[in-house]
């Protein structure tokens, strides 16, 4: 009978060996894959056997191994769930601001708003669309998921940089496994950075709470 503490083992290098695979454009040999990870080629071929038995990854006619659309399957409900968990926090911070704020991530070379909230005690405010794309390190929340990736913190301000008037205050959000999120602030208006500054680092720190590890 196999050990539970085996068996975690086991799991763990199965996500990394589908981590590591997710990371790569062009895929991974089995060879590649054993170095990356500091693992035996035995053990490598036996993970990646069973991810290419649940349609997680596949095999190419050269040996290399890629992932597979089967992941979609484990993410098709990720963004909705997402939404819904970030929402009160944006909601919050769009009405303690008077400006729209979003939650970001980096994807690819873009920023990319997954979520989005209008405060709704202004008259005259920015909009911001969910789902706008941005070039990664532009704007306030380019700065900010540019840090994210580097593991820091901080506040970050533009103004002008995307929309001429415009000012954009954002923060990483600290501690998300595998990905570099930011939360922020748009707006025409003047914000006063200190106090701007401190409710997007204490919604960062939220929003940390509610998707890190521990959330």
């Amino acid at each position: 009978m196999t050990k539970p503490a085996d068996t975690a083992q086991t799991l763990s290098r199965g996500l990394d060996v589908l981590e590591l695979l997710a990371g790569s454009v062009a895929g991974l040999t089995p060879a590649r894959i054993a170095e990356e990870l500091n693992l035996s080629r035995t053990i490598v071929y036996r993970l990646v056997g069973t991810l290419a038995d649940h349609g997680l990854v596949r095999r190419g006619g050269n040996g290399v191994f890629r992932v597979s659309l089967g992941v979609l399957r484990l993410t098709q409900n990720l963004l909705p769930a997402t939404r819904e968990l970030v929402q009160p926090v944006l909601h919050r911070l769009a009405e303690d601001t008077g400006a729209a704020a979003h939650f970001s991530v980096s994807d690819g070379g873009d920023s990319l708003a997954l979520a989005v909230a209008e405060p709704g005690s202004t008259t005259v405010h920015l909009a911001y669309r969910q789902g706008t794309r941005l070039p990664l390190g532009q704007g306030a929340v380019g700065h900010a998921l540019l840090a994210a990736q580097r593991g820091e913190r901080g506040i970050f301000e533009t103004q002008g940089e995307v929309i001429d008037g415009a000012t954009g205050i954002a923060a990483p959000v600290p501690g998300l496994a595998g990905l570099a999120g930011a939360v922020g602030v748009v707006t025409l208006t003047q914000l006063r950075r200190d106090k701007t500054g401190d409710r997007v680092q204490a919604a960062a720190d939220q929003l940390a709470a509610l998707l890190g590890p521990d959330g």
